[in-house]
């Protein structure tokens, strides 16, 4: 049996308490800083730059915007220009020059009402293919944008007339191995999750997992569908297997109820993409690790061939808080180094020891 200390570690490095609500904190790519964004009290938005120096957090610089920030992505932006997109509360998609970040350098009305959540693809060297931007909102619709055309999205999925707009609180890119193909998954509060591919401009799977759907993430987004992961509400969470759909039953599925409570956030390891994070309503974290099964397909009666699921093992969890932690990112360049944010309004740096030798 191996000792305890075997294990992988997640270790506070430093934490800073702010004097804002906190909903989401993102590393800067190729540096030590890492931006936070939210909500003063009195209802503006945010954008800090912290900088680690000499085992502490340091404020660089300070934003202040007239809507409060609810979520950001720099997953559209090359690795030189570094640019922060950022969804607001009033249905803002801004993007920001975070050297000079008094004016956005794209900016649209994106949608009606809050944007939930946005994910980017094609920049950072991650996805083959065009830039894109994918948000999704309380008004029911999911759309996908090119920072480099104005006003209109280059996709739009929206509910149909007459069909009730579920709320839209989770996206993720997925799929995009080449120039042609992009996925983009989508979560619903009503436990829908959808599949849409922008190639075909199609619903390519859907799926119920009845409770409301806190975040989706894919494994690798530049890479053909591999794993996805959907957490939801009452602490449950699935990890569906992408490589082989059923005709009638879909893709293979593990689930897992660890936290007690709403699992608000899922984050793989960009180092290791069988390595994943899920943040908890309680203010824990767990470290999960996926094995995958001896055979990832088999065919049934049929003759039809269905997919396999792994297991999960849980390598390690901490409790950091007794609030919600609202959001988690892995810095991309130091593998194990990650800052997370909760809603007592503390901002953490954790170093997660022993992941090269799980």
């Amino acid at each position: 049996m191996s000792a305890p200390l075997d294990k992988p570690q997640v270790v506070s490095h430093s934490q800073k308490s702010l004097n804002y609500s906190l909903f989401d904190s993102k590393w800067i790519p190729c540096s030590a800083k890492f931006v936070c964004l939210g909500s003063s009290c009195r209802g503006t938005g945010l954008m800090q730059i912290y900088e680690l120096q000499h085992g502490g957090i340091k404020l660089v610089k300070e934003t202040e915007k007239t809507k409060p920030i609810k979520c950001g992505t720099f997953g559209a932006s090359s690795l030189q220009q570094r640019h922060l997109a950022t969804g607001d509360f009033d249905g803002n998609l801004h993007v920001w020059n975070l050297e000079a970040p008094d004016v956005p350098v794209y900016s649209v009305k994106a949608h009606k009402e809050i944007v939930n959540a946005v994910d980017g693809v094609g920049g950072l060297g991650i996805g083959d293919g065009a830039p894109e931007i994918v948000t999704g909102s309380r008004d029911g619709t999911v759309k996908v944008w090119d920072p480099r055309q104005k006003d209109t999205p280059v996709a739009n999925m929206e509910p149909v007339e007459g069909e009730t707009k579920r709320d839209c609180w989770t996206v993720a890119f997925g799929h995009a191995f080449n120039d042609q193909d992009r996925c983009v998954c989508a979560g619903y509060d009503n436990g829908d999750i959808k599949l849409f591919d922008l190639r075909n401009m199609s619903v390519r799977w859907e799926k119920n997992i009845k409770n409301g759907v806190c975040s989706v993430e894919f494994d690798r987004k530049d890479i053909q569908m591999n794993k996805l992961v959907a957490t939801s509400l009452e602490g449950k969470f699935h990890v569906f297997d992408m490589r082989t759909e059923h005709p009638t039953k879909g893709f293979a599925s593990v689930s897992e109820k660890a936290h007690k409570s709403t699992v608000w956030q899922v984050r793989h390891l960009p180092q290791n993409r069988d390595i994943f994070m899920t943040a908890g309503g309680a203010g824990n974290l767990h470290l999960w690790k996926y094995e995958y099964p001896a055979k990832r397909s088999e065919m049934d009666g049929d003759g039809e061939e269905r997919g396999v699921a792994g297991t999960l093992n849980l390598l390690q969890n901490v409790t950091l808080s007794t609030q919600p932690i609202s959001s988690l990112d892995w810095s991309p360049d130091k593998q194990g180094l990650c800052v997370c944010s909760s809603f007592d309004q503390c901002v953490r740096v954790l170093i997660v020891t022993k992941l090269n030798r799980v």
